[in-house]
């Protein structure tokens, strides 16, 4: 084994842990291990520390190399997890450059988080993404027409929610159907009564009802796809099985894809090649974009 093959992966061994200890530091650690192990080769930063919305809030767009304003590319929105309180885009970039390694163009956005905040806000600063990437993105490369979202964690409960209540986005000036899919990385939907302090902190003085994605199951959304790794203890795949069988049961189109041996870390770290034999994750995501883009 060559002397950089080992220092990459003593990195990644690190990064892996930090991942796991530390919400901020983690991210970004991997994001870095993620790039000197090949993550971002044939892709190319957009655009970095874009300004959206209204709460001086920024997003970082990436696209495949070679990328022209006239390509058409699909788009997939993602949010990055934290417990709706720590975490942003940069640490994410790893999330991004997988998408456009896959021949997407990917926006990974900051949101305001807790303390500062309180549900509802996270979900106004989200649906203002949509709304900006919407209005900008055939600028680089992407199709308005063709919009996904994508999120992990407290991030796939804020894109579902987006996806299944239609308020968020219409307050936001998003046309009904603008959305073409979302997929959630080991997303809690159905996490009421609220067990956790940050989900406590997250949604203090909220209506519960209001917090939950699966109150909002119905037949008429756009399909979702729900990856989870039956061993996640932090959020319980109980989540991605029980809204996909609502929505289902509704006349609407959700799958729910398992993961045996992975966890709650893991199932976000396979999106970075070093990790990407811990499960498929990127390659079924980037199928249901396709399927569902017409690409």
């Amino acid at each position: 084994m060559s002397l950089l093959r080992r220092s990459v992966l003593g990195i990644a061994i690190v990064g892996a842990l930090a991942f796991t200890l530390n919400a901020c530091a983690g991210p970004r650690l991997l994001s870095n291990v993620d790039a000197l192990s090949g993550g971002g080769s044939g892709v190319k930063t957009a655009a970095a520390g874009v300004p959206y919305g209204n709460h001086a809030q920024k997003m970082d767009v990436y696209a495949p190399k070679g990328t022209a304003a006239t390509a058409k590319l699909p788009v997939v929105v993602f949010i990055h997890g934290g417990s709706w309180r720590d975490g942003d885009r940069g640490g994410y970039a790893f999330a991004g450059k997988a998408f456009a390694r896959e021949g997407f163009v990917s926006v990974v956005i900051d949101y305001r988080k807790v303390p500062e905040v309180r549900f509802p806000d996270f979900m106004v600063d989200a649906a203002e993404a949509v709304a900006w990437t919407r209005g900008n993105i055939a600028a680089y490369g992407g199709d308005p027409s063709k919009l996904f979202i994508a999120g992990h964690s407290a991030g796939a409960h804020i894109g579902l929610l987006l996806t299944l209540d239609p308020t968020y986005l219409r307050s936001a000036g998003v046309p009904d159907g603008s959305l073409k899919g979302a997929i959630g990385l080991a997303g809690p939907y159905d996490f009421y009564p609220f067990t956790s302090d940050a989900a406590v902190q997250a949604f203090a003085g909220a209506d519960p009802a209001m917090t939950q994605p699966i109150t909002y199951a119905n037949g008429a959304a756009p399909p979702l796809l729900m990856l989870h790794g039956d061993a996640d203890d932090i959020v319980l795949p109980r989540n991605s099985t029980a809204l996909a069988a609502k929505v289902n049961g509704a006349g609407g189109r959700a799958e729910v894809r398992s993961y045996a041996g992975v966890g709650h870390v893991g199932i976000v770290q396979s999106l970075s090649p070093l990790w990407k034999g811990k499960a498929p994750v990127l390659t079924d995501a980037a199928n249901f974009v396709r399927a569902n883009s017409g690409d």
